[in-house]
């Protein structure tokens, strides 16, 4: 690797230990440049636009969102049952959501998302990173021979998951819920996870 693109890959290590320790507000231009020892300017050279290295930033977070979900998946593979691996997607999903509250904050920011050409091949937009997981998440919503279209289904049950993602780091489902026979918060969200799984893919 040479000089350049070590120092690019540096600025965004240190986006990404930035956001994943102190949140999407810490991810000034400044701070980043003074947390990889180098000047203000620096990151200019590498990225046209303060969006462009918050983009490369969020990417990682996709990355390793996306090694995550095959990993639960294959471990629910043993069972046969399709079903068993969209809750394991559905439950890795949301665990990440809840792991890396400020990177998946900023892996949705809509300014982000809406923006195209920021970082990477010519016109790439993030949001084409949400793409190989949506579609693994079809594949899967297929092979469970729910009703209607697999695609529709899918998006409507991604969704959900990314709903109960932001209520539940909100507080605001932990508190519509109560603390009930649930010992923890990752039974409860657990069973949130399984409940949008069975309400989409019905028998």
């Amino acid at each position: 690797m040479d000089q350049d693109s070590g120092l690019r890959e540096r600025l965004i290590d240190v986006g990404v230990e930035l956001v994943t320790t102190e949140g999407t507000a810490a991810l000034g231009l400044r701070e980043i440049a003074r947390r990889a020892g180098v000047s203000h300017g620096a990151p200019r050279r590498y990225f046209a636009t303060h969006h462009a290295l918050l983009s490369a930033i969020a990417r990682r977070g996709f990355e390793d969102l996306g090694a995550r979900v095959p990993a639960a998946i294959s471990a629910a593979a043993a069972s046969g049952d399709p079903r068993e691996q969209v809750r394991a997607l559905g439950r890795a999903y949301v665990g990440f959501a809840l792991e890396r509250r400020g990177m998946f904050e900023l892996m949705f920011r809509h300014d982000l998302l809406d923006s195209t050409g920021q970082d990477g091949p010519a016109g790439s937009r993030l949001r084409d990173s949400t793409l190989p997981l949506f579609d693994l998440l079809v594949s899967l919503v297929s092979r469970c021979e729910a009703a209607g279209s697999p695609r529709i289904t899918a998006a409507a049950l991604w969704a959900n998951l990314h709903g109960v993602a932001q209520l539940w780091s909100w507080g605001s489902l932990a508190l519509a819920l109560g603390s009930g026979s649930r010992t923890t918060a990752e039974d409860c969200v657990g069973e949130l996870v399984d409940a949008a799984v069975d309400a989409h893919l019905r028998p």
